[in-house]
């Protein structure tokens, strides 16, 4: 039996082992991020009442207010 006939030359045969050997593999495309949902910093007029009584628990009272609001407009807690 006869070995197979080698096609195109040693050069073309060289570059093209080099090229496998030193390319970077395909990557898959990546993955559409998703935008978590961000705060936006904005002024709001508050009666002091109001304000008094969310800062009466202490700390934390900006996302009480929050979620008071997401409450009200029906939004669900995120």
């Amino acid at each position: 039996m006869r070995p197979p006939r080698r096609t195109g030359s040693a050069m073309d045969q060289a570059e093209a082992a080099f090229k496998a050997a030193t390319s970077k593999p395909v990557e898959a495309p990546a993955k559409a991020k998703s935008v978590p949902e961000g705060k936006e910093m904005v002024t709001l007029r508050l009666d002091r009442a109001v304000l008094e009584h969310f800062q009466d628990d202490g700390p934390g009272w900006q996302d009480r207010i929050n979620a008071a609001l997401r409450a009200a407009a029906g939004l669900s807690e995120g």
